[in-house]
């Protein structure tokens, strides 16, 4: 292995005819000096670490007939004085950075044979000139960047035998013909941007023509019958265009393809029994197409056949049992298609078989049993089918399986105890069947990376057992009807990324052990019968990225520690009996979209740093026993979409006109607080609200008119509000007639004053008189006026009725508003008391409680 710089000492090798130092570790340029090897025949510097410039001076090189440049670092553009070496037959400069255009000037090294371009970063336009290279027999350019139409003038390369133009960015139509090219076996034109079609001279006649590809170009018009002269083609690429219509039935005159991919196209119809006359096919690719019809069953005679893909069509009708005959099948893939019927038993003759994927179609009735037979089968894909019964016990022989997906189906019964035997398991779904009994027949294998079972009726307890398998990373036995415990064992499973024991019956606190699990993104516990309290090492977790404890039985505090959860993005502990405040660290998970804390106990305050959770778009808090008021700051979370929910609570204060700022919010629910004051215009800013509750509070005032749309529920209550939808405000006839009435009542107000100011005056004046002249009647005169003054001063009479008119609730020392005036039912059931402190009864105050 030779490493460090090409020595310039070679240059006084005058002699020198070979120089191969390729495959080394060979770094730096390659020396100038080199040109003074007059002799030189063949340079090969392939596969080190070269860099810099190609060096000009190499074109006095003369006799140079092979120069290998490939797989370095060189940069820069290609010289154009290589053209000098007239010899040349090689020149090899894959592989490397080189930029600018190709050289016009290598169209005059009319010896050159083969001319390796490929993976650079070439530029401009392939240059007409190389149509003059008429020995040229291989020209590869691919993975560069060129651009505009490809040159008629390559038709001139009568030798050429292998043209790659292929991850380009050449356009135009395809001007190339076999008819001068009559060499020509491989032509590569794909990851372009050619448009039109398949020209009809490419094979005018019968050509050499071995490979097609022209994948992924913009190619349109029927595919094939331009192609059918091209009687000795082998592969055939036309994927990743739109091509439409159909396969035409004169397919078959291409009798020695061995590949055919005609895959994400816009082809339509059916298949053509044909099809099946092209014996040496190993690879039909036909999926991503928009194909109807059924399978042809003249398939079956395609007895090489390897790879078969007819997935994402809409192909319909029965999988035909001829599909056994071909032996040499490998993989199978009809996903994605409307197939129906029974998986036909002759699948057990494909004894080659490695992969079989029939989900998302139609079919029914039981998995058959012959199955088994397929020994070398490695996945299994049935899932979103209607397949029923329970599964055979010969599954149990394929003992190569490493992938069993049969989800979404209604297979049922326990699982065979022979599946134990499929030691090579990594990835199992059967999640939404109807399975039962319990799961250790599949926990023979102690490589499983995912274990779905949810959504069926599997029971018993989580075996110890899936702890062997310490690669898992996905675990979900959601909704089933386990029992027990959380296994501390899963604490070895420190790959873990997803743990689902959801919706089941187990039951007890949750292990510890499960700390150690560090790569934990989503934790899925509700719905169970979990107790004790929330740990606090969940904090510890920093990669969880969902937690859902809701529908357990947990008590305490929300531990603070969650708010270290930065990556947290949603956090469910609804339904709970959790206690205390909830922690002001919640405002730390900032990337949180969704907080539910419902129908808990907590209490204290709605901490104002909630509102840094900034991507928050829904918000539950109700049914708790929170406290005090609205933080203003919520206005700020301009996220909140689906659902902002304080209701059921003890929150006291006026709505915040903040909240007009929640402009993509379309629910809001603050309902069965406490809350008073009105109902703020800023809400009227909320044009993505289609459902409000602010019922039964103690809010006053004017429904605002733009809120008027909701129903009148919206807005029931024992406060004052008015307006549509509820009845109108009592004199109101618009902003400025309100206004003028309150002038006026304030008007009347000081009149009154005034006028009894003077009343009493007046009497003040006429009861010294009356004193003076009949002392003794006055005194007892005074006794009586008093008690009357007592009885009408304003207070409720024994029957509830006010001089005033208005009724009252009387309780023993007090009286309550009217219904107009009415508190909520949390205030204090009476709003006035008297005081009496002498003998005399005489009344000194009236306390407001």
């Amino acid at each position: 292995s030779l490493s460090g710089a090409i020595p310039p000492e070679l240059g006084r090798l005058g002699k020198l005819q070979v120089l191969r130092v390729g495959d080394n570790l060979l770094s730096g340029g390659v020396p100038p000096h080199l040109s003074n090897c007059t002799s030189l025949e063949v340079l090969g510097l392939a596969s080190c670490r070269l860099d810099g410039s190609i060096p000009v001076e190499l074109c006095n090189l003369k006799r140079l007939r092979i120069l290998n440049l490939q797989t370095n670092r060189f940069s820069g553009e290609i010289p154009g004085e290589l053209a000098g070496c007239s010899g040349l037959q090689v020149l090899s400069a894959a592989g490397n950075m080189l930029g600018g255009g190709i050289p016009p000037e290598f169209g005059g090294l009319v010896e050159l044979r083969t001319l390796n371009l490929a993976n650079n970063t070439l530029s401009g336009a392939i240059p007409a000139e190389l149509g003059r290279l008429s020995g040229l027999i291989y020209l590869n350019l691919l993975g560069n960047k060129l651009s505009g139409p490809i040159p008629p003038e390559l038709n001139n390369m009568s030798s050429l035998q292998t043209l790659d133009l292929s991850g380009n960015n050449l356009s135009g139509r395809i001007t190339l013909s076999t008819l001068q090219m009559r060499n020509l076996q491989y032509l590569v034109l794909s990851g372009n941007s050619l448009a039109g079609g398949v020209p009809g001279d490419l094979c005018p006649e019968r050509s050499s023509l071995e490979a097609l590809y022209l994948a992924g170009n913009r190619l349109s018009g029927e595919p094939l019958s331009e192609l059918f002269n091209c009687t000795t083609l082998r592969s055939l690429d036309l994927s990743g265009n739109s091509f439409a219509g159909g396969i035409p039935p004169g397919v078959d005159a291409l009798g020695e393809l061995t590949d055919l991919a005609l895959h994400n196209n816009t082809l339509t119809g059916a298949v053509p029994p044909q099809v099946g006359n092209l014996t040496n096919l190993q690879t039909l690719s036909l999926y991503h197409n928009s194909l109807t019809g059924s399978i042809p069953p003249e398939l079956g005679k395609l007895r090489q056949l390897a790879l078969f893909f007819l997935y994402e069509n809409q192909m319909s009708g029965k999988i035909p049992g001829e599909l056994g005959n071909c032996s040499s099948l490998e993989e199978v893939d009809f996903f994605g298609n409307h197939f129906a019927g029974a998986i036909p038993d002759q699948v057990g003759e494909l004894k080659n078989l490695v992969v079989l994927q029939l989900r998302q179609n139609d079919l029914e009735g039981p998995i058959p049993a012959s199955l088994g037979y397929c020994s070398r089968l490695w996945a299994l894909a049935l899932g979103d089918n209607r397949l029923s019964g329970a599964l055979p016990p010969t599954m149990g022989l394929l003992t190569l399986l490493a992938v069993l997906s049969l989800y979404n189906n209604s297979l049922e019964g326990p699982l065979p105890d022979a599946l134990f035997q499929l030691k090579n398991l990594t990835v199992v779904n059967l999640s939404h069947n109807r399975f039962s009994g319990g799961i250790s027949p599949l926990l023979g294998s102690t490589c499983l990376l995912i274990l779905d079972l949810t959504d069926n009726s599997f029971s018993g307890g989580v075996p110890d057992a899936l702890t062997r398998s310490t690669g898992l990373s996905r675990l979900r036995l959601g909704h089933n009807l386990l029992a027990g415990g959380v296994p501390r064992g899963l604490g070895r499973l420190v790959g873990l990324d997803f743990l689902d024991l959801s919706s089941n019956r187990l039951a007890g606190e949750i292990p510890p052990e499960l700390s150690a699990c560090r790569r934990l993104s989503h934790l899925l516990l509700d719905e169970n019968r979990l107790t004790g309290t929330v740990p606090s090492w969940l904090g510890r977790l920093r990669s969880l990225g969902e937690l859902d404890l809701s529908s357990n039985r947990f008590r305490g505090p929300i531990p603070a520690e969650l708010g270290s959860c930065s990556g947290l993005l949603k956090l469910s502990l609804h339904d709970n009996g959790l206690s205390g405040e909830i922690p002001p660290e919640i405002g730390e998970l900032t990337a949180l979209n969704v907080l539910n804390l419902q129908r808990n106990n907590l209490t204290g305050q709605i901490p104002p740093g909630i509102y840094r959770c900034s991507k928050l778009f829904e918000l539950r808090l109700s049914e708790n026993s929170l406290t005090g008021r609205i933080p203003p700051e919520l206005g700020k979370m301009t996220e909140l979409q689906v659902l902002l929910d304080l209701s059921n609570n003890r929150l006291s204060g006026e709505i915040p006109a903040s909240l007009g700022g929640l402009i993509k919010l379309e629910r809001l629910n603050l309902s069965c607080n406490r809350l008073r004051g009105g109902v703020p215009s800023s809400l009227a800013q909320l044009t993505s609200l289609h459902r409000l509750n602010l019922s039964y509070n103690s809010l006053e005032g004017e429904v605002p008119p733009a809120l008027s749309g909701f129903p009148a529920d919206s807005f029931l209550g024992e406060g004052g509000l008015c307006g549509a939808p509820l009845g109108a405000c009592a004199g109101a006839s618009g902003s400025a007639g309100r206004e003028l009435s309150d002038q006026a009542v304030a008007g009347i107000i000081v009149a009154i004053v005034f006028t009894s100011t003077v009343v009493c005056l007046v009497l003040l004046y006429i009861m010294l008189r009356v004193w003076c002249n009949w002392r003794e009647v006055a005194v007892s005169s005074s006794d009586g006026e008093g008690e009357e003054q007592r009885a009408g001063g304003g207070w409720s009479c024994a029957d509830g009725k006010s001089r005033a008119g208005e009724y009252w609730k009387v309780c023993s020392t007090s009286v309550a508003a009217s219904p107009r005036q009415k508190q909520t039912p949390a205030a204090a059931p009476c709003i006035f008391q008297l005081h009496a402190l002498d003998k005399d009864n005489s009344l000194v105050s009236a306390g407001a409680v």
